[in-house]
């Protein structure tokens, strides 16, 4: 599985089930900007924050070239981040979990029910079950990307630290693959790619300009 870089062409996007939509990916999509937003079923943020803007993004600028492309993934809560669970949202608006109580209780919801549906395709990622057992360079890996400064801290914090990332990634039943592949530190998240199908943006949790940085792609030639 290659894995993607910034400034080189996007990988393709592997899905499990198209949800909503026809099937397509970014080598159909040349001349386009895409927008990828990445989040889980089981996650009050991506619908509070990145899936409404996702949604605004559409509405402004699909008509300029900006296709704009859902991804359900999953890289915790197994048991909630599921394909039947993303058939229930987009067919019937209905969320689970912390999504569900979290918005019911900041009253954007009624029936458990969003007030707005998702207007762009929506797939799965593909998630495949992990069999081998976490190597020293993956948990290295892991930490790296999540604590910069891990090499400055006391010996007994890095013990601590390694074996809460050693007992986090062997909790980890499945693996996914769009997830992996981009190297996502969670959600909600972005992929934004150019008219050229290179990858120009890969960013975790909200970002207010990002409508910045579509605007700047669509007046590219």
């Amino acid at each position: 599985m290659s894995k993607a870089q910034l400034g080189e062409r996007a990988p393709l996007l592997s899905v499990s089930n198209w949800v909503q939509g026809d099937p397509v990916n970014f080598d159909r999509l040349t001349g386009s900007v895409v927008l990828v937003e990445v989040f889980q079923v089981n996650c009050p943020g991506c619908f509070l924050y990145a899936l409404p803007l996702a949604i605004d993004l559409h509405r402004k600028y699909s008509q300029q070239g900006l296709v704009v492309l859902g991804i359900a993934t999953a890289f915790e809560d197994f048991d909630k981040n599921h394909l039947d669970n993303l058939i229930l949202l987009i067919d019937k608006g209905l969320v689970i979990g912390e999504t569900q109580r979290m918005l019911s209780r900041q009253g954007h919801i009624r029936d458990n029910r969003l007030p707005y549906r998702i207007p762009f395709p929506v797939a799965m990622d593909r998630l495949h079950q992990r069999q081998a057992e976490t190597t020293e360079d993956e948990i290295t890996a892991f930490i790296n990307d999540h604590i910069p400064n891990f090499q400055q801290l006391t010996e007994s914090h890095q013990q601590k630290i390694w074996q809460q990332a050693q007992h986090y990634l062997q909790s980890l039943e499945y693996v996914a693959e769009t997830f992996q592949t981009f190297d996502l530190k969670g959600t909600p998240s972005h992929i934004l790619v150019d008219k050229q199908g290179i990858l120009r943006q890969c960013a975790f949790g909200a970002q207010p300009d990002l409508e910045a940085h579509v605007i700047a792609l669509l007046n590219e030639p």
